[in-house]
């Protein structure tokens, strides 16, 4: 039975959704945020979306594209998901060749890609001239039946509020992004800089929740914050939670992450999900703190194009 891969088309949207939440169930995805993806991806991106199907059926999908904001050139990724009922038809193979081609023909010179921590994957990663250069952990957490810490106390000049009371201006939430992000572990170094860019991609995702991304404000300046990513319904995504250097180490980031999953309950989210970097020690330490456990692993993977 024969697999063929074309391109995305917008009638695919819940489908590929399918895909994707049985290939991760522990992240966020659906259509609203697939069709986001796909039809604001900026040029310089060269973001592709790819679909494989078997004897007319959808069965995997991969995604594509540029690093145009690394400050080095070339820099590219690839995430192929093939669902778990119809791997071993070489699905998987046939989505990263044809990625890896609209790469290299758009100047990429390295892929990056993030494979599933099991034999399996590793060994295709592997087969196909891949490399692991780091881990991330995905982390669970009950929010229906597990408890949840009470909020810290406010330390003097602090106040709560949520990405929702920036929606008239989102500049003081752009530059905090902006730093914290910068201090993330990451492969591809990136150059964050271009703020309508970071509007159309990052503040008009429609998964971002801005009533539950909080925003901790020091002496009236944003100090810290959490985003808040969601499917609409019951599952909750920690986008990212930074605190800006001047007021590290005073449990910033803790309170924001606490008011935050607070309100996500209070909404009626019932599972809390994040990621970090293997490395990230603090962010790791905070969340075994709010009783999130590891449900999976990824490994960065990196291949050389040409």
């Amino acid at each position: 039975m024969t697999v063929i891969v074309r391109d995305f088309r917008p009638e695919d949207a819940e489908t590929v959704t399918r895909v994707r939440r049985a290939c991760m169930p522990f992240e966020v995805t659906t259509p609203a945020s697939l069709l986001f993806g796909f039809e604001t991806a900026n040029p310089a991106k060269k973001y592709r979306l790819l679909v494989a199907e078997r004897e007319g059926e959808l069965i995997g999908t991969a995604h594509a594209g540029i690093a145009y904001d690394s400050s080095e050139p070339g820099q590219s990724f690839v995430t192929p998901h093939v669902h778990p009922e119809h791997r071993g038809h070489g699905a998987g193979g046939l989505l990263l060749r044809v990625a890896e081609e609209h790469l290299a023909a758009a100047g990429a010179t390295n892929v990056y890609a993030w494979v599933l921590d099991g034999a399996e994957s590793i060994a295709f990663a592997e087969k196909r001239g891949y490399r692991p250069t780091r881990s991330a952990h995905f982390q669970r957490l009950d929010l229906a039946n597990g408890p949840l810490p009470g909020l810290p106390t406010l330390p003097p000049g602090a106040e709560l509020r949520t990405a929702a009371d920036f929606e008239s201006d989102p500049r003081p939430m752009f530059e905090a992004d902006a730093e914290a992000t910068s201090d993330e572990p990451s492969d591809i170094s990136t150059d964050f800089d271009d703020y309508e860019d970071w509007i159309a991609h990052t503040w008009n995702d429609p998964l971002l929740d801005r009533r539950l991304s909080t925003v901790v404000v020091v002496d009236g300046k944003v100090a810290a914050c959490t985003a808040a990513l969601t499917d609409g319904g019951t599952r909750y995504l920690s986008g990212m939670t930074g605190t800006l250097r001047a007021h590290r180490g005073k449990g910033l980031a803790k309170l924001a992450k606490t008011d935050s999953l607070h309100r996500a309950r209070a909404a009626g989210y019932t599972d809390a999900f994040t990621s970090n970097d293997a490395g990230n020690g603090p962010m790791l330490a905070i969340n075994r703190w709010f009783g999130y456990e590891i449900c999976a692993t990824e490994v960065r993977h990196v291949r050389a194009l040409g």
